[in-house]
């Protein structure tokens, strides 16, 4: 029996360019304090190895102090061991990169730079596939096929796209859209009792015996689960083995849609879809809002979420899509005679032209509605 822990896709040094510059700090930060989370995560799991499945680092560049304070991260418990394979982002092009590590590696760090297998110990044999470049253009997890000591239990390691042909019809797990070329039964095709994936960031059961991991910390809204890691034992013979999902992530990304109705509690909608206020600061937050609402109801809104944005880490909403309806009385308040009320008579007319392009009536929208803000904010 074996007991190990199968993360990938740390992206250490990922640069994060979209967001402002407190922003990038934080997420860096986390992402750099993974290694001693996943070290935690395997000693209170009673693991005792640790499976990198690639992209370890976010490119074949990665600074120096990066790599060595990495290194250092790593040789703290020198109990635990790991196991760190080059992925399509720090590939072995990275020829530098991997001749630094395997020079400056601590004695707990096993790197595997090609397809020999590897003792794990505990009668398990990893055979590991090391991506050779970004796209490497082949299966290179064919190499597994090779003949390991008679009863070993036979672990695979690697890294990129699998089509999986489950739930009907062909689908395509790759996660910058290159060529899947790892077969989705590799794990019975090579005798594995587990395949370790990486390069999807979110946790994917392939079959019983093939995962990917995701990525220990989430770097985008792109996957839904919380960011974690695979605590698996494998027992001796044919036995499936048992995966656990473990937490490792500390920022969480919240994608929050809203579908809204005139008459409805917009604000309420809202507010029901955050967290409580002391889980907020290592929160980003990106709201989409959809729907038709009145004119006080879209201020409300604005006046809500310019409210709560501090609290978050970053706060991005989007209410472009929603569409205003409005009457009398909303037309009231900005004025009941004169100019004021004439113009918001015409953007009110405008808004609802279906002559106008699409732009053209969104654009008397977004001027009805400053409008109205401009007219509920004057003493």
């Amino acid at each position: 029996m074996i007991r190990f822990l199968h993360s990938s896709d740390l992206h250490l040094g990922k640069p994060f360019g979209r967001f402002p510059e407190e922003v990038r700090g934080r997420l860096r930060e986390a992402r750099n304090d993974v290694i001693s989370r996943l070290a935690r995560t395997a000693r209170e799991g009673g693991a005792e190895v640790i499976l990198l499945a690639g992209d370890t680092f976010d490119a074949e560049t990665p600074t120096p102090s990066l790599v060595r304070q990495t290194l250092n991260a790593i040789a703290q418990d020198t109990g635990l061991r790991w196991v760190m394979m080059p992925g399509n982002h720090d590939s072995l092009a990275a020829s530098e990169l991997w001749r630094v590590i395997s020079n400056d590696k601590p004695d707990n760090l096993t790197v595997v730079l090609d397809s020999k297998p590897v003792s794990l110990g505990s009668g398990a044999v990893l055979l590991p596939a090391p991506c050779t470049a970004r796209n490497p253009g082949r299966d290179l997890t064919e190499a597994m096929d090779q003949a390991t000591p008679e009863g070993a239990l036979r672990i695979g390691l690697g890294h990129g796209g699998i089509t999986d042909f489950g739930g009907g019809g062909e689908k395509t797990i790759s996660e910058d859209g290159s060529a899947a070329i790892i077969p989705p039964d590799r794990a019975e095709r090579s005798g594995l009792a587990y395949l370790a994936l990486g390069d999807w960031h979110g946790q994917i059961e392939v079959g019983k015996r093939t995962w990917f991991s995701g990525t220990p910390e989430r770097d985008s809204f792109k996957h839904k689960m919380h960011a974690s890691a695979n605590l698996v034992t494998v027992q001796g013979g044919n036995a499936v083995p048992d995966v656990k999902t473990v937490p490792t992530g500390v920022i969480q990304w919240l994608d929050l849609g809203l579908e809204l109705m005139p008459d409805g509690d917009c604000v309420g909608q809202f507010h029901q879809g955050l967290p409580d206020v002391s889980q907020r600061r290592d929160v980003l937050t990106r709201l989409r809002a959809e729907g038709r609402i009145g004119l006080a109801e879209k201020t409300a809104l604005v006046q809500a979420v310019a409210q709560v944005a501090p609290d978050f880490l970053w706060f991005d909403a989007d209410l472009d899509r929603l569409r205003l309806t409005h009457d009398t009385s909303d037309l009231d308040s900005v004025d009941t005679a004169g100019a004021l009320r004439m113009a918001a008579q015409s953007l009110a007319e405008r808004s609802d032209d279906a002559n106008l392009s699409a732009e053209d009536r969104e654009v008397a929208e977004n001027a009805l509605s400053m409008l109205f803000t401009f007219a509920s904010e004057s003493p």
